[in-house]
């Protein structure tokens, strides 16, 4: 969903793109959160929509566990999702893992999250302020996972800011998963909190490098959806 350039447009601060990132999803879910969510339609069913978050643990998380658990069993396992949204996904990791923390940016998010995951009593729900975790208990996670997420991120100071914090709060050798926007064809601008800033191969290697994480496995490098693996470092 690519929208024109405007050469004219000024850099934003900081802080209003961090402002117009929680003014603009905190408009999508009052307007439809599920369909920002995941596009695919506008008519979510209950079912239907959280199945779509049983899928993406399936294809992203139990392909993965030997990455993701190393030898731990996942209900022993504290994890952590950035951009949680309406609980789509938090709900089913909420299901294979014992405590599962989720952060969003927007407060109609989290509210709508919350409602969606009344009965998980180990999913725990917060708004953050769209750049780092300071919003969360102090405690070690032992996996962090993130989903369309840092797509519609304009800012890669924000998207490493995330990364950063994320590494502070993992324990030592974990993974974060996440994507990234990797089509650096597209045309984004600094205000547009819907098509978020690519990363090439080569720049999501020196963000991991940058970050403490060893970048171990990458897919999709050039592609919308650019999966990377950052293993903390010991």
């Amino acid at each position: 969903m690519s929208k024109p350039t405007d050469a004219s447009a000024e850099p934003l601060s900081l802080d209003s793109q961090l402002e117009k990132m929680r003014h603009d999803w905190d408009a999508r879910a009052r307007e439809n959160a599920r369909y920002y969510v995941n596009t695919a339609t506008d008519k979510w069913t209950d079912e239907e929509f959280f199945a779509t978050g049983e899928l993406t643990v399936q294809g992203e998380i139990l392909t993965d566990m030997i990455n993701i658990c190393q030898g731990r069993d996942p209900k022993q396992m504290t994890v952590l999702e950035i951009g949680c949204g309406a609980g789509r996904v938090t709900r089913a990791l909420a299901r294979l893992f014992g405590q599962v923390y989720a952060v969003d940016v927007s407060g109609e998010m989290i509210r709508l999250a919350r409602h969606a995951l009344k009965d998980q009593t180990n999913a725990f729900l917060f708004q953050n302020n769209g750049k780092d975790l300071t919003a969360l208990p102090e405690r070690e996670f032992d996996f962090a996972f993130s989903s369309i997420v840092f797509q519609h991120i304009p800012s890669r100071e924000v998207i490493e800011s995330y990364v950063r914090e994320v590494h502070r709060v993992l324990r030592p050798g974990a993974l974060f998963k996440f994507q990234v926007q990797g089509d650096a064809s597209l045309e984004t601008r600094p205000d547009d909190t819907w098509l978020g800033v690519p990363f090439s191969d080569a720049q999501a290697v020196e963000l991991a490098e940058r970050c403490g994480f060893e970048p171990r496995y990458r897919h999709g490098a050039g592609e919308q959806y650019f999966w990377l693996w950052f293993f903390k470092r010991p």
